[in-house]
């Protein structure tokens, strides 16, 4: 039987989820918890090649076998590194999980296809494993723009999509918020220091620690 806490990271291109995975990790650490920081796609070693292909392969896939690529990055980083760590009463904090599919994919790519989200949901259902808690992080477009230009990292394939893309993007993860608000908090990053955001995250983390 599992125990540990499943903690998930989302939302767009540049909003901070991967400084708030590595504050996130640094500060439960110091408290005393044991931490396994991770990421989507990828995670484990068979993950990562496929990561490779999603983002960067020189032919794009056609949306049905991009998602599914997606899953078999997932089922392989659940099975070899998630479930584990789970299982070792570890802090599994992931940047990305089934909701950016679903926002990116069944959103992004396919507009709100009821059957290409229909089919998002019946593979996370075979994957059977659902974050305890989910942190979307949010900030305008022409913020998280200026965020990757500073960056000055290679592109991968989506964040070099249109605008239009993006603000599908968002739309979705916004309503996948309104469908799961037990599960999923919203936080804007805007106009807030990394420092404090973090100090909100590990405020409802340590919360939901301590009441098991």
């Amino acid at each position: 039987m599992m125990s540990g806490l499943f903690v998930t990271l989302e939302g767009g291109e540049g909003v901070g989820k991967s400084t708030q995975l590595r504050l996130l990790r640094d500060a439960l650490q110091s408290q005393g918890y044991s931490v396994l920081a991770t990421r989507e796609p990828g995670g484990s070693a068979g993950a990562e090649d496929l990561r490779q292909l999603l983002l960067f392969g020189h032919n794009p896939l056609s949306l049905r076998a991009e998602i599914l690529t997606h899953f078999a990055a997932r089922f392989d980083h659940v099975d070899q590194v998630i479930r584990p760590a789970l299982a070792d009463n570890q802090i599994v904090l992931c940047d990305r999980f089934t909701d950016s599919t679903k926002a990116y994919q069944g959103y992004g790519r396919a507009e709100g296809d009821p059957a290409v989200l229909e089919l998002i949901d019946v593979l996370q259902a075979q994957l059977n494993l659902v974050p305890d808690m989910t942190f979307l992080l949010e900030a305008p477009r022409e913020v998280t723009r200026r965020r990757l230009a500073v960056r000055g990292v290679p592109t991968d394939r989506y964040e070099q999509a249109d605008e239009g893309f993006h603000a599908r993007i968002a739309a979705g993860f916004r309503a996948i918020a309104q469908q799961q608000p037990a599960r999923m908090r919203c936080i804007a990053t805007a106009d807030r220091t990394e420092e404090a955001v973090n100090s909100q995250i590990m405020k409802e983390i340590l919360s939901r620690l301590s009441h098991g």
